[in-house]
Parts: C-alpha cells; sequence; structure tokens
C-alpha cells in the first residue's frame, strides 16, 4: 500500500484518477469510512497530525517580533456536487481541502500567511512571515494551551463522508420524478446537490484551543415549463446544517412541489405598477433584504472605519419600539449556526436592534477590542487562505404585535414582496437595488394580482425608520444563501416576520 502526503492527497481527490487506480493512505489524516467525527480535542490534533509542543512553538514564533496576538487555523473540508438535468446525471465534483493559515495582529493591523503543508517546518515558516507585522521587542512568550467547550448546535446522525453516490443519485431521482408528475407543461429540470463538511482546530496566543465539525448540505430544484409558446423558469432550494437523514420522503416530495408551483405561477404573473407604495415583506426569505440593506451596514469594521451610516447611532433610536433584530449562531441546524466562530468564540445570540434602539455591532476580535467589548462570535473566514472579518450568521428580526391579517387589510394599494433573488448594496449610505422575482398585488386590504419581476430602490436605514408593522410569524428562510464581503463567502441565513414599510421605490411598469 503507497502513502501519500496530504498535499498529493489533495490533488488527486479533487481530480478522482488517483483515488480510482489504488487505495490510498494518509501518513496521517484520512477519514476511514464509518469513523465519527473527532470530539475530544486529543481527537482533533490527531486528526491535523499536530500536538500541543508544536502549537506552542508556531504561536511563539508568531509572536517573535512583538505581535499582540496570534492564532492558527487548522481546516479540512470535503464536500461532493452531483447535478441531474433532463432526467440524466451528467454531472459530479469532489472537492477537498487542507491546510493552516497563520494570524499575526499588532494594534489593528494584521498580518497573514497559510500554507496547505502542515510539517512543523512549513507552519514555523508561514508563523515568521506572519509575525512580519510587527517590529518591535518580544511582549510575551505562550505557555499552555487549555481545551475549550463548546455548544452543540448541529447534532447529526451520519458523517457526509458516509454518505455513497448511489444514495445522492436516488434523491436526485426521487425528487425529479415528483416534480414531472406534477405539470405535464414541463420542458426541462435541473436538480443539484451538494454536501460538505469542515473541520477546524484553532489554536490562539490567549491560551485557547478549539476543534469544531460543520456538516452542510444544499439541495435545489429548478424548472423550465412552456405553455402556448412562452417560457417560465423559476426554483426552490433546501439547506441546513444537517446529514441525509434530513431529506425525508415528504421533505422531498416538498421541495419538488415548490420548484413546480412557483413556476407554474409566473404564467398569471403581471408586471407590477412603479412609483412608490407600501411594500410588504414576505415571512422567510425576505429577510435577505434585511440582510443586505442592513445588517451589513451593523458589521463592526464598517462601523469602526466610519464607512457605516450606523457608525455613530450606538444607543439610538433607528426604528419603531416593536422592531427588534438579531443576528444568531444558536439556531437548531440552521445554515448559518456555529458552535464556534472561526476565531473560536462560542456561537452566541447578539441583539443588534432591541425595541428600536441600535445595541449591539456584529464584532471579530480586532473591532471587540477597539470598542472595549468583548467578541460576538462574528469572525468569520471562507477558508485558511483568509484571516477572519465581521460576518452575519443568522439575521433575523423578531416577532412584533401585529397578525398577517392586520398587515394585509391595513394596505389600501400595494405590493406584497416574495420571493427575493439578487440585489446591490452601497454599504456606505445603505442604498439598495433588489430584484423581487414574484410576489402579489395588494388592493383594498387583500392579495390580488400574481406579479413577477420587480425592482425595488430604496436605502437600508431609511426602510428600518418605515417599518409601520410587524407581524407574530417569524419564519427562518429555508434555502440556502452565500454571503460574500471582501472577496470572502460564507453560508448565512435570515429571517423575517411579515413586515409592512410604509414606502418604497418600486421598478415596475407605468400603468
Amino acid at each position: 500500500m503507497k502513502k501519500i502526503t496530504r498535499r498529493d492527497f489533495i490533488k488527486v481527490s479533487t481530480t478522482g484518477v488517483f483515488l480510482a487506480s489504488m487505495p490510498l493512505t494518509l501518513s496521517r489524516c484520512m477519514k476511514r469510512p464509518g469513523e465519527a467525527a473527532p470530539k475530544s480535542i486529543e481527537e482533533y490534533l490527531s486528526f491535523f497530525g499536530v500536538d500541543k509542543e508544536i502549537l506552542l512553538k508556531t504561536l511563539n514564533v508568531a509572536l517573535s517580533r512583538g505581535g499582540d496576538y496570534a492564532d492558527l487555523f487548522f481546516e479540512y473540508t470535503s464536500g461532493n456536487s452531483v447535478v441531474m438535468e433532463d432526467n440524466a446525471v451528467n454531472r459530479a465534483f469532489v472537492n477537498t481541502t487542507l491546510g493552516m493559515g497563520v494570524r499575526v495582529l499588532k494594534g489593528d493591523k494584521t498580518g497573514y500567511s497559510f500554507t496547505e503543508d502542515l510539517t512543523p517546518e512549513a507552519m514555523l515558516k508561514v508563523a515568521q512571515i506572519a509575525s512580519k507585522i510587527a517590529e518591535s521587542p518580544v511582549k510575551q512568550q505562550v505557555m499552555t494551551l487549555k481545551e475549550k467547550e463548546t455548544p452543540h448546535y448541529y447534532p447529526i446522525i451520519t458523517r457526509w463522508e458516509d454518505v455513497s453516490i448511489k444514495k445522492h443519485i436516488q434523491m436526485l431521482e426521487f425528487t425529479n420524478n415528483e416534480m414531472l408528475k406534477r405539470d405535464s407543461r414541463i420542458e426541462k429540470t435541473q436538480l443539484n446537490f451538494t454536501d460538505d463538511e469542515r473541520l477546524i482546530l484553532i489554536a490562539s496566543s490567549e491560551g485557547v484551543l478549539v476543534g469544531d465539525y460543520q456538516p452542510l448540505t444544499r439541495f435545489n430544484a429548478s424548472c423550465v415549463v412552456e405553455q402556448n409558446g412562452r417560457r417560465e423558469n423559476n426554483g426552490f432550494n433546501l439547506s441546513a446544517r444537517q446529514d441525509v437523514n434530513w431529506y425525508t420522503r415528504d421533505k422531498l416530495m416538498y421541495l419538488a412541489r415548490e420548484a413546480v408551483k412557483r413556476t407554474v405561477a409566473l404564467f398569471d404573473a403581471v408586471p407590477a405598477p412603479a412609483g412608490e407604495m407600501p411594500v410588504v415583506l414576505a415571512a422567510g426569505s425576505a429577510g435577505i433584504l434585511l440582510h443586505e440593506a442592513i445588517g451589513h451596514g451593523m458589521e463592526a469594521d464598517f462601523n469602526r472605519k466610519g464607512i457605516s451610516i450606523f457608525s455613530d447611532r450606538i444607543n439610538k433610536k433607528i426604528a419603531e419600539p416593536f422592531v427588534s433584530i438579531v443576528d444568531d449562531g444558536t439556531n437548531l441546524n440552521i445554515r448559518g449556526s456555529l458552535n464556534i466562530d472561526d476565531e473560536g468564540v462560542e456561537g452566541q445570540k447578539t441583539y443588534l436592534v432591541e425595541n428600536g434602539i441600535l445595541r449591539s455591532y456584529m464584532h471579530d476580535k480586532i473591532s471587540a477590542t477597539y470598542y472595549g467589548v468583548k467578541p460576538t462570535g462574528n469572525g468569520r473566514r471562507e477558508s485558511f487562505k483568509y484571516p477572519p472579518q465581521p460576518r452575519m450568521r443568522n439575521t433575523y428580526m423578531l416577532n412584533g404585535p401585529h397578525t398577517f391579517q392586520e398587515i394585509i387589510q391595513s394596505t389600501s394599494k400595494g405590493i406584497y414582496a416574495d420571493q427575493f433573488l439578487n440585489g446591490e448594496v452601497h454599504i456606505g449610505a445603505g442604498d439598495f437595488t433588489f430584484y423581487v422575482k414574484s410576489g402579489y398585488m395588494i388592493e383594498k386590504g387583500r392579495l390580488t394580482r400574481p406579479i413577477k419581476d420587480i425592482n425595488i430602490i430604496g436605502n437600508g436605514p431609511d426602510v428600518l425608520s418605515k417599518i409601520t408593522m410587524v407581524a407574530n410569524d417569524l419564519k427562518l428562510a429555508e434555502g440556502g444563501w452565500t454571503c460574500g464581503k471582501g472577496g470572502q463567502s460564507v453560508p448565512v441565513s435570515q429571517g423575517i416576520p411579515t413586515c409592512k414599510v410604509s414606502s418604497i421605490t418600486v421598478g415596475g411598469k407605468n400603468v
């Protein structure tokens, strides 16, 4: 049996060529089928092939030029993606990465370097590179590392690495058949199933040593439907920090039903009227507007640098008393939840807006030090190749005092915005443009004609101040959202109860 290095394993496992030709044994961290995810810190150390001695040595090299703080971030990821188009599986991908990064902080400056080679020599080399952000006498030495206990917000039974490709294909075929059964006008289907697992290990100069196993899955189903020469396309997706057991027969049927229903509904939809009007945001995925137009402005780095419009608004009123917004890492099995963030801070629930008052920003270690507060568990990074930055997790508005019926009945003319897609936001001013795939007209207190292809244009803080009603039907988004910032992407979720904004510009059709 031939041994290969981690670096060679990563190269060949992404192509599958070498994997198909011979059995492999990694010298340190190859996971065996049926092996549980690491639980103790000793198991994490063993997985990455390191010990406390080399971690302490690497941290002290990182601090050797007088840095204020240093941390080591180890990461292993493994992911599969299977695509079915026109009733046949035609693409499948496997992606595996392994590496570590060293970060050194000096004031608000960051030195960062990474490697895919986890030998002691390579780790010490990147530590030396990162240390060059500082140039002063050594302030401290790291003498001990102590394991940190973590919460457990995404319990699973089966690791994704133990699920065969055959199971993936069975789920795709079942969902595809369910879609085709629901409407004879379907011309084309596309389904994409992905699963990922991520193992991280963090050691810091504050003596923290902590690891986490993070599962993730997403199943997207879409279709093209033709009627009288006209075509419409739409879809639906599900995502969570769950395992294969989450995809029950009922859940797959629900996915198929929603994908077809949302597509077929577009045949009856008409363009929305243009102009300023009340907009009712649907419970659930309409929270993307909250995330983009408001949430980013509450990330602490934008406020520390004076970019955000919220930078001077802490403890000031920015919304009505019935508006409260949180960013939460503790929701069970939700896509954006975190037992620990990428700085080793435990998951927690952060009140951003409480009863209309701005109470907190989302902090990583740098911003928390600047503001003299504790980190909020929002230090996140795309991979070991990047340093962390303040990022959202699950951002949502809490329930209010109204009902869905009261909100609709209070609106004489406006739109009900249901399915949001892409948008653009200017973080500084909070100006945004969003594309709404579908919704309904509200006329004389009733939902009437379906509408589609709507643009809404406004300003996040202005919209926040114009929320006049919030219902008691909070729903977190079921689908898979990915947030981009600073060249990095991380999984997130969001939610919102049905809420009414008194006025937003709607880019529709003049009638």
